[in-house]
């Protein structure tokens, strides 16, 4: 077994785990998806290095991938798009990438360490308040307010990347309390109360179910972001790897992914 991935990452191995937090409808296609079918050709470890925003739909992704291929087993590491591609570069043992950044995944193209990066989701941004939503969160203008206290991701990393474009595409200064580094920090702010709005992705927003509410954002001003997927090129098993990125881009991962809320590229 190759070492566990240091630093910001947050290691989930699939074996007897459940998706905390995940929607229910992805839930369900973990265990009705019909086209992906038992293969006995690949076996061994494949560790997946994903974005924060991902956790859910492939954590069932993960699930659904080993059902289909017995001698496999998925573990995840998922943290910022941007920590995940330093220590790619850095040399960190992994197998596959997920980047919520094409930026992200040009640097660990750009060093060597992937090839062939393929676009197999994208997706936009929402606020999340609280379920009472005592800031009086009615759309982004509310953000701009000094008594209103809002968690944006850190500029360097996609969810604040885009964020950014969001705030400069409707023309409003935010201050922000607090800049996390990933997507689910902010998402967690809000969560516990400790922040009155952030600035997140749809999928996020619809992953906490009950634990937060969504506030849209109009599209003339909303932005995304694409999410690109690649084998390593230092994989110690790169057939099972590359069997993996086919099955996110297969109409199975497909399914998976817009039951979570993302769109199609």
């Amino acid at each position: 077994m190759r070492c566990a991935v240091a630093g910001l990452v947050v290691v989930v191995g699939l074996a007897g785990c459940a998706p905390g937090g995940s929607d229910p409808s992805a839930r369900g296609t973990e265990s009705t998806s019909a086209s992906a079918s038992v293969s006995p050709l690949i076996s061994g470890d494949v560790i997946v290095l994903a974005a924060a925003s991902l956790t859910e739909s492939f954590t069932v992704l993960g699930h659904q991938f080993e059902a289909a291929h017995p001698g496999v087993k998925v573990t995840f590491s998922f943290a910022g798009s941007a920590a995940l591609a330093r220590q790619l570069i850095s040399g960190a043992p992994a197998d596959v990438f997920a980047s919520a950044s094409v930026t992200n995944m040009g640097q660990v193209v750009a060093a060597g360490a992937a090839s062939d990066p393929r676009v197999f989701a994208k997706n936009v941004m929402q606020i999340a308040v609280p379920p009472t939503n005592p800031g009086r969160v009615a759309g982004l203008g509310s953000l701009a307010g000094a008594d209103v206290k809002t968690a944006l991701c850190q500029e360097h990393v996609p969810c604040g990347a885009t964020a950014a474009t969001v705030l400069a595409n409707a023309k409003i200064t935010v201050t922000p309390v607090t800049l996390e580094p990933d997507v689910k920090s902010v998402l967690s702010k809000v969560e516990l109360g400790e922040v009155d709005a952030g600035v997140v992705y749809v999928t996020d927003v619809l992953a906490a179910g009950d634990k937060v509410k969504g506030v849209q954002i109009p599209a003339d001003v909303n932005a995304s972001t694409s999410y690109p997927i690649a084998a390593l090129t230092t994989s110690a098993n790169a057939a099972a790897a590359a069997e993996f990125v086919d099955y996110v881009l297969s109409s199975d991962g497909a399914s998976v992914l817009a039951a979570a809320g993302f769109e199609k590229p």
